[in-house]
């Protein structure tokens, strides 16, 4: 590969690591054509752009980020890596479990999970299970939405129902004591 076609590699991962939030390193080695495009199509269903990539050529990209320190992914830089880019934390990890869960009792599961960037955190292959459960962002604002409506529609319900009748005559027996 010529020298300018390596600087021009490490530019473009350079801009993904900047852009993405959620960086997870796989390894996809082994997988036959026909599931190589099945995990393709699923990453695009789910929008995680999967990247083979060079070790050598994504250390670099990675000390060219300025704003975080991947010094904590280099040690998995071995043997052949894919990485994933996404915006939503938990989906690289739920692909993966989900391709995975249909392997063969004694076969080794692809894509496997070697090291992540997640949330502002690095997590190794054995966190995979974690990754899987993290709530993504539009989950947990859904939570808190429901949280806050909850006593509102306890009240709207006790409201509508006979037990509106009840605090009608309540307020009322309080109103004519003042």
């Amino acid at each position: 590969m010529k020298k300018e076609d390596k600087g021009r590699i490490i530019d473009e991962l350079t801009e993904q690591l900047k852009q993405y939030p959620h960086v997870y390193l796989t390894d996809i080695e082994a997988l036959n054509a026909d599931k190589t495009s099945k995990l393709r199509k699923e990453c695009f269903k789910k929008e995680v752009k999967l990247v083979m990539v060079k070790n050598t050529l994504l250390k670099k990209a990675m000390e060219n980020v300025e704003e975080t320190d991947y010094s904590e992914l280099y040690s998995v830089l071995k043997g052949n890596t894919a990485i994933m880019f996404a915006n939503v934390a938990n989906a690289p990890a739920r692909l993966i479990k989900d391709f995975t869960k249909d392997a063969k009792k004694g076969e080794e599961a692809k894509p496997k999970l070697k090291g992540a960037y997640v949330q502002e955190g690095f997590y190794t292959a054995n966190d995979l299970e974690t990754l899987a459960t993290i709530k993504s962002r539009e989950e947990l604002i859904g939570d808190v939405i429901g949280l806050l409506q909850s006593p509102m529609k306890n009240v709207v319900s006790a409201l509508q129902s006979n037990g509106g009748q009840k605090i009608h005559g309540l307020l009322k027996t309080l109103e004519e004591r003042n």
